[in-house]
């Protein structure tokens, strides 16, 4: 027997201005103390006023949680977890990008499930018995989808490895995207971002996993993508930068469901191991690995293709494969993202070491060509 399971939010609001809506929330459903996670980038850029500010109008009692990394690791979960059980939290509201809402999901879920306080655990499939403190969402960066997904990453630096946690108890109960709060994003992470979105719409099309349901988010998540983006980023547009919030939250949709594959593998250990964010180190490897997955998957590249317009009935496989990935690269270059990995800090000599960390990585099963080590060390040598 085939089942396929399919895992959303309780509720999602949408549109510039959504925020409104948390305070209402927040009462209807009996909360009264909201620990507030976020970093010090927003705080100090006035984002998580934004959202302060509906707090504080509503007579709603709050703390701030600001000390989230780019990359966050097992001390700042723990850290939060022990300030978050001083405050006596009964929801946790996450105001940021993937790395504050992956760290409010481990804090929420070691809240109600004790047995992990030591974080390392739950690395993997998390076998964790409760659902985590009701957690809301609301991300100010169109990438990570972390709102809606039931995945979240957090670094081990003692190991130099992203723990890839996968947990259907981390779901927020509500997520809540208000483009306003992404308008501040400076263009470098809008870009980032940007094609972290796409990264997981065309693995998550792509992965062993994909089925009906999948597909057509992840063909809507790639045919905003490419129409928005460079709009987005690079013109600041309000329009845009709204679709791109849409964009991002429906490929969440879908690939939280199915899966990944070998560039979120690949990608994962560049970020533990240089600190490297997470969407640029999927966007420089993104078309490189498609290239070696092309072979099997060219059908699906064609299928991408007609969604962006372009006619493949006079193509063969390599035309398919060439033309699917200088899109990416085209994509990729209108909003400034370099496309090699020696212009971001990765050390040659490093790379046999990081494909091997990288066979580890739990979204590499999901890929639908199945690697060796020296298939994904080829890899990281053409992307250097």
């Amino acid at each position: 027997m085939s089942t396929n399971r399919f895992m959303l939010n309780e509720t999602s609001y949408f549109g510039r201005g959504s925020r409104k809506i948390l305070s209402q929330e927040i009462k209807a459903r009996g909360y009264n103390k909201v620990f507030i996670v976020t970093d010090k980038a927003l705080v100090e850029a006035g984002v998580t006023s934004k959202v302060v500010e509906i707090l504080e109008k509503s007579s709603i009692d709050y703390i701030i949680y600001d000390e989230v990394k780019p990359n966050p690791t097992i001390k700042n979960v723990q850290n939060g977890i022990e300030k978050c059980k001083k405050f006596g939290t009964d929801v946790i509201v996450a105001v940021g990008g993937g790395s504050a809402i992956d760290t409010a999901k481990a804090i929420s879920i070691v809240m109600t499930n004790p047995e992990f306080s030591d974080i390392v655990s739950l690395n993997g499939v998390a076998n964790t018995k409760n659902k985590g403190l009701p957690l809301i969402a609301m991300p100010t960066t169109a990438g990570t989808a972390a709102e809606v997904t039931i995945n979240y990453v957090i670094t081990d630096e003692d190991k130099e490895i992203k723990m890839v946690c996968i947990d259907p108890h981390d779901i927020p109960i509500i997520a809540i995207v208000d483009s306003e709060l992404m308008e501040t994003m400076p263009k470098s992470l809008a870009a980032a971002t940007g094609m972290d979105a796409l990264t997981h719409a065309v693995e998550g099309y792509i992965t062993k996993g994909a089925w009906e349901m999948s597909d057509m988010f992840h063909l809507k998540a790639i045919e905003l993508i490419f129409k928005y983006l460079p709009d987005a980023v690079n013109n600041k547009s309000k329009e845009a930068i709204e679709k791109m919030g849409l964009a991002q939250y429906i490929a969440g949709m879908g690939f939280s469901n199915v899966g990944l594959g070998i560039v979120h593998s690949m990608a994962h250990q560049l970020g533990a191991v240089y600190d490297t964010p997470h969407g640029l180190a999927n966007a420089i490897l993104l078309p490189y690995v498609m290239r070696y997955n092309g072979a099997l998957c060219s059908d699906r590249f064609a299928d991408i293709l007609r969604v962006l317009g372009i006619s493949t009935e006079n193509m063969t496989k390599n035309e398919i494969i060439a033309t699917f990935i200088n899109k990416i690269k085209e994509l990729s270059a209108s909003v400034g993202i370099t496309q090699k990995l020696s212009d971001v800090g990765v050390r040659k000599e490093d790379i046999p070491m990081l494909a091997k960390k990288a066979m580890k990585d739990p979204c590499k099963p999901g890929n639908p060509r199945d690697p060796s080590v020296e298939d994904i060390i080829e890899i990281f040598k053409t992307a250097y």
